[in-house]
């Protein structure tokens, strides 16, 4: 029997525990006072090819402006740190430092639901996916798996599905759908080689978000959604995606855990599970075949002091980059959240992560898959900080020359509790992937000094190259006949040998 479906509004949480884990309220802090904004129809994206250049040599951007009408209805951003002006401050950055000129720009597509249950259930994908006018019209018995039972009336007046993921009744899902197509489409179009790598500004964001449960912002998991698709497209067998969120992505964690075809590298605080969502504790690895194929880089250790680009640049130096240069990825597929950016509060973030690095680390991974990288937005939430980061990655992606990182931080060494985390992470991975090994000693070492290290050891790799080649060549100078012994036309070897 079809009935009509309508969820109704409660006080409080509006998911029942999960067997095993802690609800944990994710902690909130004002945003940053808007930036200077362009007009909405500025900011829509525009048709397709603004940038000269061979197939598969671009850059390509994704956004659509339907993306900004996610918003809750109480119409106060200041209590919603996840907004619309995220994506218009980006936007506009881009426009104002003439990058979005120098990139494609594709109109967007919402994802079908097809797509979107490739990662999450039909229940879970029907309820948040669907129009408002469709959404009545569900049968409420597909509805009756999901952990969700009603909405939260929030403390500004407005819905949400907990204290922090805000739901409009008329924009939401054709939202988070769009988001979903963004970074689908800039994925295909890189494995096809179209494009060579990409920049979808989304939101809703999506890491979050599990197959049967929305959460932390997130409705629909887009980077999960956009592997399994280019699994299904391209029968892709080695997908990477890493994760820089300060935040850990429990759902893109949870979607793969067992699936040794996609590496789920994670950097994230973790603080002993203290700290939202409480997953990704290092001993987490995968399960069955996926065993080895889920890398949690946890820090720990509170902000005392804050992990900042020391700690991140030695984490890449010794577990992301070895790692992922022995996976060797067809796609390289990043949630890029910016919350571990310098601007985040405590309970946001509370790293001191320069937009510098997060440049420099776009520009690490250009070195995988042959530069076929895709960057999609998930958290980040200070505006000046979060344009910043997204203006050095897009610059990383396009080949211009990102912003030096400070002395003081390229010349400091990790701090104890990232030294730690380090040295923990490599004891655990080692098993499953041998070639970190050998960075263990090295993990306390700044980037200067394991620069100068690298430099050092690879001048007397050559050095010693040389000597061999040196060596052989005398060799061989030694086995050849000497001139004199040299025979000519006239004379036979036995001869001489019998006249000695």
């Amino acid at each position: 029997m079809r009935q009509n479906f309508t969820l109704q509004i409660s006080e409080g949480s509006a998911f029942t525990p999960r067997a095993g884990h802690m609800v944990r309220p994710l902690s909130r802090a004002l945003s940053s006072p808007l930036v200077a904004l362009v007009p909405q129809q500025q900011a829509e994206v525009m048709a397709s090819s603004m940038q000269a250049g061979k197939p598969g040599t671009a850059t390509a951007l994704a956004y659509d402006g339907l993306m900004l009408k996610h918003q809750c209805i109480c119409g106060d951003n200041s209590s919603h740190p996840e907004h619309s002006g995220r994506l218009q401050s980006i936007w506009a950055r881009l426009a104002e430092t003439g990058l979005l000129s120098r990139c494609l720009r594709y109109r967007a597509r919402k994802a079908t639901l097809e797509e979107i249950q490739s990662c999450h259930s039909e229940a879970h994908a029907l309820l948040f996916g669907t129009s408002p006018q469709n959404r009545q019209k569900l049968d409420v018995s597909k509805l009756s798996p999901l952990p969700i039972k009603s909405f939260v009336r929030l403390p500004c007046g407005g819905i949400g599905v907990d204290s922090d993921t805000t739901w409009n009744e008329l924009h939401t899902s054709s939202a988070a759908c769009m988001a979903v197509g963004c970074v689908v489409d800039l994925a295909t179009k890189s494995a096809s080689g179209e494009i060579k790598n990409g920049f979808a500004v989304v939101r809703p964001p999506g890491h979050h978000a599990e197959p049967s449960q929305a959460m932390g912002f997130c409705f629909f998991n887009s980077i999960a959604i956009a592997a399994r698709q280019l699994q299904q497209r391209f029968d892709m067998e080695r997908i990477l995606i890493l994760d820089w969120d300060v935040h850990h992505g429990n759902g893109t964690q949870q979607i793969f855990y067992n699936d040794p075809h996609v590496l789920y590298l994670s950097i994230h605080r973790h603080d002993d599970g203290n700290f939202f969502p409480g997953t990704g504790g290092p001993s987490e690895c995968g399960i069955d075949d996926g065993m080895g194929f889920n890398v949690n880089v946890a820090w720990s250790g509170g902000l005392n002091p804050p992990m900042s680009d020391a700690e991140y640049l030695a984490a890449f130096r010794t577990i992301v980059m070895p790692i992922a240069k022995d996976f060797d990825p067809e796609i390289v597929l990043v949630s890029a959240g910016f919350d571990a950016c310098n601007g985040h509060a405590a309970p946001l973030g509370g790293y001191k992560v320069s937009a510098a690095c997060f440049g420099y680390m776009t520009h690490q991974l250009l070195q995988l898959a042959g530069g076929k990288v895709i960057l999609a937005l998930e958290g980040g939430y200070d505006l000046p900080s979060i344009c910043d980061a997204a203006q050095e990655c897009v610059k990383a992606l396009i080949g211009e020359e990102t912003s030096p990182m400070s002395e003081e931080e390229l010349c400091r060494p990790p701090n104890k509790n990232a030294i730690e985390t380090l040295q923990n992470t490599i004891a655990i991975q080692n098993p499953h992937w041998p070639c970190i090994k050998k960075y263990a000693h090295t993990v306390s070492w700044s980037a200067i000094e394991a620069s100068q290290k690298e430099r050092d050891e690879s001048e007397t790799v050559t050095a010693m190259a040389s000597l061999s080649m040196k060596q052989h060549s005398a060799s061989t100078i030694q086995i050849a006949s000497p001139p004199e012994r040299r025979c000519t036309p006239m004379e036979e070897p036995m001869d001489q040998d019998e006249a000695k």
